[in-house]
């Protein structure tokens, strides 16, 4: 029998791994780049490296985690269908576990009003999957996406993502994309701040899709995010959000939410969007939608459902294990009311973040929904701009995340340069747990400080 080799080599320590990781993957790898370990076991809230060190988790595989790493009745739901006599894969060829998932997923939206997509196993082929229906419905081509957002890594979602840095060695990207100005609480891209930035916003967006001199046809779609993940944790303020909505229905556009990172009880809410009181056409869900395995859905209102057989397959769209930890997670996040839990535990986190940055004024702003936090780090030496926002420091915030990994505490950082520190914990996360994130981010902060600004 061969024997999957789960187990570390005998005394192999984090840099075995991580020099033999280097001599075989490609360069392409990012997060053995800023938390060098190697993972040997991991249970709820807590990694264990290769060498027996402990770390609270609050990255969560970029949130796909929200049950935390092993959850009893996760691991359960593997071991059923491993014992069913279940097929591990069926194209898009249903089962009663396809069925039992597929009724409670449609459960969380508005009763007989949408139907499910399943796509390839991941959120970038989800708004690839969205845009193709939008153009095939509509049978226009143009896209708007809004600046700071992340739609993913393939070409046509890379071409609606706000980043620049992998775009720039990349040619002919999706044509057709039109980027707009994304409302943040602390940088307004007009200038402006506050309601009067966002009531701009709002008039900017409804004149440019009405004004017949914009210089662009109207769009199939409207693409954003409820709350912009990679691009800093900003959410999108209500009043914004509710007014995208009314000039999409009012024109005929097709309003796509990505809840690829913000949905599932992330925010407070089952979806991010939720908060805003708006219905979308089509919603992006990826990440924890599959209970911390691969998986990839749309939701899309019926009358938009313009596919024909066969308009846009997947060989991995019939992925029974993550349908089971799926539907296992969906019913815990509902009987647990995590959605509560993480609303409450993200209230005490930015309630103490935002003490801290009193003693520590390189916490320029604070914000987020739920265990969605974004942390910005900025250098207060220097001289506020007329909307009293400091200039970021990256190299300051790399240095906390630095030293956060020092001090056993993994997180990402994300925003422009990479200058916001984020918090996404799994939503089973304890008080007690919040308390020893607080107490050992403090401690990284001041380490990073001693650091580099000695």
């Amino acid at each position: 029998m061969i024997h999957t080799p789960v187990n570390p080599i005998n005394q192999a320590t984090n840099n075995y791994y991580l020099t033999r990781q280097n001599e075989m993957e490609s360069n392409v790898r990012s997060y053995p780049r800023k938390l060098p370990l190697a993972i040997a076991k991991a249970q709820g809230c807590w990694v264990t490296d290769v060498e027996g060190n402990e770390y609270l988790d609050c990255l969560a595989g970029a949130g796909t985690l929200a049950l935390g790493h092993n959850h009893p009745e996760i691991i359960q739901a593997i071991q059923d269908v491993l014992a069913s006599g279940l097929p591990l894969h069926t194209l898009d060829l249903t089962t009663p576990l396809k069925d039992a998932f597929t009724a409670e997923l449609l459960s969380y939206f508005p009763k007989d009003q949408y139907c499910l997509q399943f796509c390839g196993p991941t959120g970038a082929d989800g708004t690839e999957a969205a845009i193709k229906l939008a153009k095939t419905y509509t049978g226009r081509g143009n896209v708007i996406a809004f600046s700071g957002g992340y739609h993913g890594m393939t070409h046509g979602s890379l071409s609606m993502t706000g980043n620049l840095g992998a775009k720039n060695a990349v040619q002919n990207l999706m044509a057709g994309v039109q980027f707009m100005p994304y409302p943040h609480e602390y940088r307004c891209p007009l200038g402006l701040g506050g309601e009067e930035g966002i009531n701009a916003l709002s008039y900017y967006f409804q004149n440019f899709i009405e004004d017949v001199e914009s210089g662009v046809v109207k769009p199939a779609a409207v693409i954003l995010e409820a709350i912009q993940g990679e691009g800093g944790v900003v959410p999108a303020p209500i009043k914004w959000l509710q007014t995208i909505r009314e000039v999409t229905r009012k024109h005929g556009i097709l309003l796509i939410l990505d809840e690829v990172q913000a949905g599932f009880c992330r925010s407070g809410k089952m979806f991010a969007f939720e908060h805003s009181g708006i219905d979308p056409d089509v919603v992006v869900m990826s990440k924890a939608v599959g209970g911390s395995l691969p998986l990839a859905v749309l939701a899309i209102k019926k009358e938009f459902d313009a596919w024909q057989p066969a308009g846009h397959t997947g060989t991995f769209r019939g992925n029974q294990l993550a349908m089971a930890t799926g539907y296992v997670s969906l019913k815990l996040m509902k009987e647990q009311n995590l959605a509560l839990n993480a609303q409450e535990r993200g209230d005490f986190l930015q309630s103490e973040l935002k003490k801290l940055s009193l003693q520590y004024p390189c916490i320029g702003n604070v914000r987020g929904k739920g265990l969605m936090i974004g942390i910005e780090i900025v250098d207060e030496r220097q001289p506020q701009n007329h909307i009293r926002a400091y200039p970021s420091d990256c190299d300051l915030a790399a240095e906390i995340q630095k030293c956060c990994f020092k001090n056993k505490l993994l997180l990402e950082r994300g925003g422009r340069g990479g200058n916001v520190v984020r918090i996404l914990c799994p939503l089973i996360i304890t008080k007690a747990e919040c308390e020893e994130l607080i107490k050992r981010f403090t401690q990284s902060v001041s380490d990073a400080l001693n650091s580099i600004r000695k």
